[in-house]
């Protein structure tokens, strides 16, 4: 039998030596009886093995009662035993839930608003598509991001969330197969139709974009977040991806220089590094964004 704080699972086994301790039946007599070991029913009583749809027909047969009991009994048990160990893994689960920036998340309708943590758990693993948080450690289930970032655990789960956000995003964005030619011969085209000073350039920039092979997700300002821009590749669905913050016609050098900065790190092909980028690369990058940028003047300090 397990237990936590709502929930007690007790294993069918409990009801099968309740019944022979009616009968006044040995474990050794009902295995024979049963046509199974002895081990196997010691098992079954402890609660160690599942009760089979066989087991099931074999216990009406010599205890009297229906197998639908014992299968139901079974189904019920199995159901508040995960129920039992997902409670009792609790503790370390809201530790993960309150890293993520939930509250924005869910004006942002990644997630839905609530103020139950265990909701928010759930609402988190649907969102990231994992049965567990602790899954997303593994660097295989989340995009390959080109950014650097200041070193803090709160920046990582930000980032998470807006790479899942942009992929989701993505999802729906139809472009042609990438050529880095192709969007290396149209960074004068994209550095004018991004030259006004209304930012009033979204869909010409994404249509651009797409015929270069890119979809293009304008993220979300969360806050205490240092990121502006992201880039990777969605092996999923087989195309670049590239998210850049966007809060308002203030942040237009900011959206202008982040844009470049991924352009760059596309075209220097980091988005097939699975280990991250080396400073010395990440250096080159920034020069380039500055050189893409020169027509346009120079940047203000707050970039």
């Amino acid at each position: 039998m397990l237990e936590s704080k709502t929930y007690i699972a007790t294993p069918p086994g409990a009801t099968i030596r309740e019944q022979l301790k009616d009968r006044g039946m040995t474990q050794k007599e009902f295995a024979g009886r049963m046509g199974m070991s002895e081990k196997h029913i010691s098992k079954l009583v402890n609660g160690d093995v599942h009760l089979t749809p066989d087991m099931a027909g074999r216990l009406e047969l010599v205890l009297g009662i229906p197998a639908g009991f014992w299968n139901k009994l079974e189904a019920v048990y199995q159901e508040k035993l995960i129920r039992v160990k997902r409670e009792n893994e609790w503790a370390e689960q809201k530790k993960l839930v309150s890293k993520y920036p939930y509250s924005e998340m869910a004006q942002w309708g990644m997630v839905p608003n609530t103020d139950n943590r265990l909701e928010k758990y759930i609402n988190l693993c649907k969102f990231f598509e994992v049965s567990d948080l602790k899954l997303l450690n593994n660097k295989g289930l989340m995009p390959s991001v080109c950014r650097n970032l200041p070193v803090t655990k709160k920046n990582a789960y930000i980032m998470r969330a807006l790479a899942q956000y942009a992929k989701i995003k993505a999802k729906n964005i139809e472009v042609k197969s990438f050529s880095a030619n192709n969007l290396a011969g149209k960074i004068e085209e994209i550095r004018n139709i991004t030259s006004g000073e209304t930012g009033d350039f979204e869909e010409p920039l994404s249509d651009m974009l797409r015929s270069c092979g890119i979809a293009l997700v304008l993220l979300p300002a969360l806050k205490n977040s240092f990121l502006h821009g992201i880039t990777f590749y969605d092996r999923n669905t087989d195309k670049i991806i590239v998210g850049i913050t966007r809060s308002g016609t203030d942040d237009l050098d900011k959206f202008r220089f982040s844009l470049f900065h991924e352009i760059a790190h596309i075209l220097k092909e980091h988005i097939c590094l699975k280990d991250g980028i080396s400073d010395e690369a990440r250096s080159v990058v920034g020069t380039v964004a500055e050189a893409y940028l020169q027509p346009y003047g120079k940047l203000r300090k707050s970039v």
